[in-house]
Order: C-alpha cells, then sequence, then structure tokens
C-alpha cells in the first residue's frame, strides 16, 4: 500500500524504510529538507511540503506522523486542511492519550479517521520490527493493517506463550488495536511507566554491587559519618559487566535491556562517558497521573519516575535546604563529595 511518512528522524526514517523493503510506497517529508532529499535516493517520493505529500498519495490517503509530541498539534491543524473525507491519520509518536481523543473527535468532524499508534522498538526496529499499540477506528485500523504487519517483528520475535495454538494473533506478531481513540497512546504510556521501572531497577541492583567493596574503603570515624556496621562483609569487588553478562543467560531476570546493559558496559566499564542526567518524555508522569485518578497504586513507576527528576539535579535545592537545617539545629558541615568510583 501507499503511505505518507511525516518526520525522517531515528524513528520514522528506519519505519518508512522496513516498510518499503516489504513493499509498501512511501511519500516521505521532513521538515529538514537534506533528509527528504536523501531519502529520495532510497526509493521514497520526496515532498518538499505537506501539501505536495498529500497531493502525491491515491485517495483514500494514509498519512503517518512521526514527530515530537510537542509538533503534533500544529502538525494535525495544517493537515486537517489539506486531507479529505476518508483519509486516515496517524499519530505515532509519544503524545498524550487525551490529546489523542480530542484530535479524533475533532478530524471525525471532517469524515478524518485518526489513528493514536504507540510504537516501541527504537533505533533497533529497522532490523527487528515495532511493537505497535494501536487505537481508533476498527474500519481504519483494518485498511492500514498490511502497514502495520509490515512494520510489526512478526510471530517469530518470540517463542509463542505455551498452550497457544491456531493462527497467530496480531497479538503474537507485534501490532495489537487495543480499543478507541486514546488506547494506543494509554497502553504506550504504561509500556514506558513500566520500563522507567524496569530500567530503575536494574540500575539500582547493579549500583548495589559496585558499592560492594565498602569495607574497604579506610574512612576516619567523624561525627558526620554513620559508620559501616559490619565491614568484613562488604570486601567484594565485583565485576560488574561480568554479571551482567552472566545474568543474560538463563537467569530470570533476562531481557532486552539487560543485553543493551551488557554491551554499554563492555564498551565503557566505568560508564565515565556519562554525567547520569536520565531525561523523561512525559509518559511517566501521564502514567503516574493515570495511577492516581484511578487509586491505583503504583510505588514502583512513581520512585522510579522522581529518581530521574533528581537525576538532573532538580533535588539540588531540597538537599541544600537539608543541609542548611542540620548546620542550623546541630551545627553540622557539609562533607566534601567522595570521589567518583565507589
Amino acid at each position: 500500500m501507499q503511505f505518507g511518512m511525516i518526520g525522517l528522524g531515528r524513528m520514522g526514517a528506519s519505519m518508512a524504510r522496513r516498510a518499503m523493503r516489504a513493499g509498501h510506497r512511501c511519500v516521505a517529508y521532513s521538515a529538514h529538507a537534506e533528509d527528504t532529499r536523501r531519502f529520495a535516493t532510497e526509493g521514497a517520493v520526496a515532498a518538499g511540503a505537506l501539501a505536495e505529500l498529500v497531493a502525491a498519495l491515491e485517495p483514500p490517503r494514509t498519512v503517518w506522523m512521526m514527530v515530537p509530541a510537542a509538533a503534533v498539534g500544529g502538525l494535525v491543524d495544517e493537515l486537517a486542511g489539506l486531507l479529505a473525507s476518508g483519509d486516515i491519520l496517524i499519530d505515532g509518536g509519544n503524545s498524550n492519550y487525551r490529546d489523542a481523543i480530542d484530535r479524533a473527535r475533532r478530524l471525525a468532524a471532517r469524515g478524518i479517521r485518526y489513528l493514536d499508534v504507540g510504537t516501541s522498538g527504537g533505533i533497533w526496529g529497522l532490523e527487528a520490527g515495532y511493537c505497535l499499540m494501536i487505537g481508533g477506528d476498527a474500519d481504519a485500523v483494518r485498511q492500514v493493517e498490511p502497514l502495520f504487519a509490515a512494520l510489526a517483528p512478526g510471530i517469530d520475535a518470540a517463542p509463542r506463550t505455551r498452550d497457544s495454538t491456531g493462527e497467530p494473533a496480531p497479538a503474537e506478531q507485534g501490532y495489537l488495536h487495543c480499543g478507541p481513540s486514546g488506547a494506543g497512546h494509554f497502553v504506550k504510556m504504561i509500556h514506558n511507566g513500566i520500563e522507567y521501572g524496569v530500567m530503575a531497577a536494574y540500575a539500582e541492583g547493579l549500583n548495589i554491587l559496585h558499592h560492594a567493596a565498602a569495607g574497604l574503603d579506610e574512612h576516619r570515624p567523624d561525627a558526620e559519618t554513620a559508620p559501616l556496621a559490619d565491614p568484613q562483609a562488604y570486601r567484594y569487588e565485583f565485576d560488574v559487566p561480568a554479571i551482567a553478562e552472566l545474568w543474560r543467560r538463563g537467569s530470570v531476570v533476562r531481557s532486552w535491556l539487560l543485553d543493551l546493559i551488557a554491551h554499554a558496559l563492555r564498551e565503557d566499564p566505568t560508564l565515565e562517558r556519562f554525567e547520569g542526567r536520565v531525561s523523561d518524555s512525559g509518559e511517566g508522569r501521564w502514567a503516574v497521573k493515570a495511577a492516581i485518578d484511578t487509586s491505583t497504586p503504583a510505588p514502583v513507576l512513581s520512585a522510579a519516575l522522581y529518581a530521574r527528576f533528581g537525576s538532573r539535579g532538580e533535588d539540588r535545592f531540597a538537599s541544600q535546604v537539608l543541609a542548611a537545617m542540620r548546620a542550623e539545629f546541630g551545627g553540622h558541615a557539609e562533607k566534601p563529595a567522595r570521589e567518583r568510583g565507589r
């Protein structure tokens, strides 16, 4: 089938390439003209403007947006004036599901179908495929299904769940119509919240291993430091990269994320090239808000989100307040920061 791809960044370009490899025809547009020109050399039709992209597509059109969430609103408004009744507009980025509900309602008045498609796969998706979480009109989903099937990993991406029989369902192939408008981005929101928690668990566990030689450090006793109760119990200089490699094989905590950790540690065992500032693009916040709105306990997801805030120094003033209070009530002086390493 023919489709338009708006946004040729890390995700959009690779998704378009994967679809074209499967025989689908792509009309491509990027706000960065050089990206569009480069893509034309790979077999896509290059569009210099949104109007050109829409004109190059045969009705009923399918247009996929793969742009940052902050850019989606303006893009939808512009495309609303270019697309026609029966066309399908897809948002594959990490937009808020509430925005998807609103945009679908507004576009429906023009006869334009809006699908929100949570997309996971990152920079590896070109070869491994993309997990697609789809929300919106069922007829529109069926119309675009050949494209979803081409982008998804397929049945061979994972062993079938025990006792599964018959023809593989779409979910087993890596794509699923999750429900009406907003459902796709809601499921992706929770997916990313879980991702925050899993990543934090790995990071915290490996950090404990990293500090397991604390009993080897020589510290002069002082009033500002709680002494290590049993230094003899913490004299392990673990090879953390080797442990990450070990856990990849047969361990119950093995995963693709652990594969990535092992590779990163092999490349840079001390991870010195990273400062440790961890961004969040919104989904974790929205997942925690959904938990609050529905009175659903989510302590792990919440803690993982707050840890990301702290990693960026957002807790600096709070720590300064704590240090100030200790100085005020007890005359406690701040100790210098420990050297990096242990």
